[in-house]
């Protein structure tokens, strides 16, 4: 829904929702959304494993059920988990009492007061109603790393340009990113790395 970083207008539209966090800080919050997926997510644990950072995934309830063991190694590494919807549902197509039903489906899976929409599409009223129970984090940055037309040295370049102090970046440990993840990845690490940057926890 929104290209790389947000516009000031559409966050206060979403007032409630978590952009950028300590903005005076030099600290990235590293996320990774739609997994765990077999295919990836373990791949981006050894990864964050390599450069002893510690990052928060927010998880689809339904991959959680399909996929226990990748779910409990991001746990047992340290990670962080967030609640992602149990089916991955986009908010404007649903309405609130079935948007906020799907949420709580999950909730029994992901034991997390962390929330992200997928796609970042969510309705006001569905924001409110969740924000009285969850820290909802959207982003400052996505790296639109699931865009297959995008080639990785084009992703690194947003990731050069959009970084800042505090900045939420996106990544997703899913099927239709990994190319581009597993390629941006590690040298957005150490691209932050270089340029001073510490890692924090949602």
């Amino acid at each position: 829904m929104f290209v790389e970083r947000p516009l000031g207008t559409l966050r206060a539209f979403y007032r409630g929702a978590v952009w950028r966090i300590d903005k005076d800080k030099k600290v990235i919050y590293l996320t990774f959304d739609d997994g765990p997926t077999p295919d990836v997510t373990p791949k981006v644990l050894d990864i964050l494993n390599t450069y002893g950072i510690k990052a928060s995934f927010f998880c689809v309830g339904q991959n959680v059920i399909d996929f226990p063991k990748i779910y409990q190694d991001v746990l047992s590494r340290g990670h962080v988990v967030g609640n992602h919807t149990h089916n991955h549902l986009k908010g404007f197509e649903c309405s609130k009492v079935d948007y906020i039903a799907n949420v709580t489906e999950a909730a029994k899976h992901i034991d997390s007061k962390l929330f992200r929409p997928p796609y970042g599409r969510i309705k006001p009223s569905q924001l409110r109603a969740l924000c009285k129970d969850y820290k909802v984090v959207l982003w400052d940055l996505i790296t639109r790393d699931y865009n297959s037309t995008l080639s990785p040295e084009f992703i690194m370049n947003i990731v050069r340009r959009m970084s800042r102090q505090g900045s939420v970046v996106v990544f997703h440990d899913s099927v239709k990113a990994e190319k581009n993840l597993l390629a941006v990845l590690p040298q957005a690490i150490e691209f932050w790395q270089k340029e001073g940057y510490a890692f924090g926890l949602l």
